[in-house]
């Protein structure tokens, strides 16, 4: 299977988390969903994913230099974004995924690492973030079955 590379300043070889992420998920929806999607990009498609996820980071660690709370509106917001953007590019992505997801972050060493590079205490904040985002919908009611993951068709196609 080929894998991504992505080139840059930050260069990321997906590859050497294929087996990981096989062993893990290889059983589940969303890991055929992410290979049948991805099988499809090219390198101006995984430039542009990276770029995005960049973006998305970079809001995140800007908003804990300026002190914001992980639960403030900014902060959720690019939380959601993050959660769409893994739903348009990989899988569809439920709020209750990204919560378990948001777990990785902070517990597996790799996450953290890519998180704690850009700045001291990102993974906790991204993780704190996606939480409040999760629970601020279910708040608003938007938890119910089919509602939650605000998936779109494979936007990808």
């Amino acid at each position: 299977m080929e894998t991504a590379t992505f080139e840059g300043p930050d260069e990321f070889d997906a590859g050497q988390y294929e087996d990981d992420a096989r062993q893990r998920w290889g059983g589940t929806d969303a890991y055929r969903e992410s290979m049948r999607r991805t099988k499809r990009y090219g390198k101006g498609d995984w430039a542009r994913i990276r770029q995005e996820g960049e973006e998305i980071v970079a809001a995140m660690a800007a908003l804990l230099a300026e002190g914001a709370h992980a639960a403030s509106r900014a902060a959720m917001d690019r939380a959601e974004a993050h959660r769409r953007h893994i739903d348009r590019w990989f899988y569809p992505c439920s709020r209750a995924m990204h919560v378990n997801l948001a777990g990785m972050y902070t517990a597996d060493p790799r996450f953290r690492e890519y998180f704690e590079k850009r700045a001291a205490g990102l993974a906790v904040f991204v993780q704190d973030a996606i939480r409040a985002n999760a629970a601020r919908h279910r708040a608003r009611g938007r938890a119910g079955a089919g509602s939650d993951s605000g998936s779109r068709a494979d936007a990808a196609s």
